[in-house]
């Protein structure tokens, strides 16, 4: 589960604070026959080759708002089910403690604030069942890490996101859609970005 439930995230702190979403542009379709997967993304966002995903595409304008693909090792898995991993709550568990893996700092006076902000299954036109999750998190850190005076230490809000992931297992592999963008970005983009996780489908490969 580590293996597929890990990713690089482009991102800088505070950068939620200069996001400005852009107007929907349609989307371009992914299709990757070799993994055995798809998935439509917005057709103005840019592909960033060594992301560390199998396919990461992000926004040019908001840097902070990108969508990978993660698999798992067909050498080392064997999936016969999204069920596998639990109910989407179990999963759900799973996801958010993987990015908060991710995301621990040695910096001091970082907090990490976070939730399970929904779970869901459901049945594709593929006739394939997929969990759904989202979570926020939040990043807090000290204006003044070294001060002596706890009143010298303000707390401020890094950034603030959303991370929405589709699940899906074929081909014996766990896939995982990722999307990550800034909440205030979300509340402008919810429609394209819960387009981009309908449209995510695993596909069987033929050797």
């Amino acid at each position: 589960m580590s293996l597929i439930l890990s990713s690089y995230i482009f991102s800088k702190g505070g950068i939620d604070n200069i996001a400005f979403a852009q107007q929907s542009v349609g989307f371009r379709e992914y299709i990757d026959q070799f993994d055995g997967y798809s998935l439509k993304y917005p057709q103005n966002w840019i592909q960033v080759r060594g992301a560390g995903a199998d396919i990461f595409f992000r926004d040019p304008f908001v840097l902070d708002e990108n969508v990978s693909v993660e698999l798992s090792s067909p050498s080392s898995s064997n999936y016969k089910s999204v069920e596998d991993l639990g109910p989407p709550e179990e999963a759900a568990e799973k996801v958010l403690k993987q990015y908060l893996t991710e995301f621990m700092s040695t910096r001091i006076g970082v907090r990490r604030e976070s939730n399970i902000i929904s779970t869901s299954s459901r049945v594709a036109d593929d006739g394939k069942l997929y969990y759904q999750v989202e979570v926020n998190i939040k990043s807090y850190a000290n204006n003044n890490e070294l001060a002596v005076m706890p009143g010298e230490r303000v707390v401020r809000l890094e950034w603030n996101r959303r991370y929405l992931s589709v699940l899906g297992v074929e081909n014996n592999r766990l896939y995982e859609l990722r999307l990550q963008t800034p909440e205030n970005v979300f509340v402008q983009e919810e429609n394209d970005l819960r387009q981009v996780m309908d449209s995510f489908r695993v596909n069987k490969v033929t050797v």
